[in-house]
């Protein structure tokens, strides 16, 4: 059976057939141009020996997609009806298909246990279909839900087993330009920093909000992140990320206030001057100001002050 293309009428009513609908809290925003799945499936060179993750399946468009092209994919989608939508999608092309069985996994679970963990299933199923042949590579492949897609993004590239090697998804332009920005501009921040330290971002297009059904307030785009393997080597990824992360909670704040709040029982603010001046830096400066190496040379210098980590005095910045 041929892959059914899932237009905006066709969308509208099959929702309206199963009595569903987009669920703004969600973060639903349903790509409609179909040339632009196949512009995303491209980008990412989905093919036989791929591990692609999708997260936000919606009702499959893209599922199918790659399952055609021989890639393994894990869909992974919170919403019930939405799940189901996927698996019967997927059924019907395997109708035809019989060289795809078993070639899609449907999760019908959020993808994050919290904020800053991934769900132990994603895991889980991720680590199985790696092992399940030799060469396998993990791709995240998707139509993010806006509300999602920076701890989706983070907390893959910074996991220790399943980072994957390349990721292709539309986001939000203004989570696509933080990205990329760089020391000192208002876009700055945490994110910039964790995906500069580990990958290379390329902005592959910008997309209107008429692209996507229920349209969208903003603009998205569609991002590819390359992960390094030669940046991630060598440094202790989650310490750097927690550091970066807590370094930030208070952007406006310089750094001597900042490290004397995250250790208050053990150096003084003045304590906290003198360090930094050894290290090079002022303390008067703020986080926005530091460049990706700075942040590494500060992490390590933290490691090395307080090996036992953070402890139980310290504080949230």
């Amino acid at each position: 059976m041929a892959r059914v293309r899932q237009t905006q009428s066709y969308l509208r009513e099959l929702f309206l057939q199963k009595g569903l609908a987009p669920r703004h809290k969600m973060g639903q925003h349903f790509l409609i141009d179909l040339n632009l799945h196949e512009l995303i499936v491209n980008t990412a060179h989905v093919g036989p020996g791929d591990v692609i993750l999708e997260v936000g399946t919606g009702a499959g468009a893209m599922t199918c997609l790659m399952a055609e092209r021989g890639a393994s994919v894990i869909a992974v989608e919170l919403d019930p009806g939405m799940a189901q939508l996927t698996r019967e999608a997927v059924s019907a092309l395997e109708q035809g298909e019989s060289q795809l069985q078993g070639n899609v996994q449907v999760l019908n679970i959020d993808a994050l246990a919290t904020k800053s963990t991934l769900n132990p299933l994603l895991v889980e199923a991720v680590e199985s279909a790696l092992r399940s042949g030799p060469g396998r590579q993990l791709k995240l492949v998707a139509n993010l839900p806006y509300n999602v897609a920076t701890p989706i993004i983070t907390n893959l590239l910074v996991h220790p087993s399943i980072c994957p090697t390349l990721l292709v998804a539309t986001i939000q332009r203004e989570l696509a330009e933080r990205m990329k920005a760089s020391p000192g501009s208002p876009d700055y921040g945490s994110l910039s920093v964790i995906v500069q330290a580990l990958a290379e971002v390329e902005i592959v297009r910008i997309l209107p909000p008429s692209v996507f059904w229920p349209r969208p307030k903003v603009e998205s785009a569609i991002v590819a992140i390359r992960a390094d393997p030669a940046r991630r080597a060598g440094f202790d990824v989650p310490w750097f990320h927690a550091v970066v992360r807590k370094v930030f909670l208070h952007r406006r704040k310089n750094l001597r206030h900042v490290l004397a709040a995250m250790w208050p029982q053990r150096w003084s603010k003045h304590d906290v001057d003198l360090w930094l001046q050894d290290l090079g830096f002022d303390g008067q400066q703020r986080a926005e100001t530091l460049d990706v190496g700075q942040f590494h040379t500060l992490a390590d210098a933290l490691q090395r002050k307080w090996p036992g980590g953070f402890g139980e005095d310290a504080g949230e910045g």
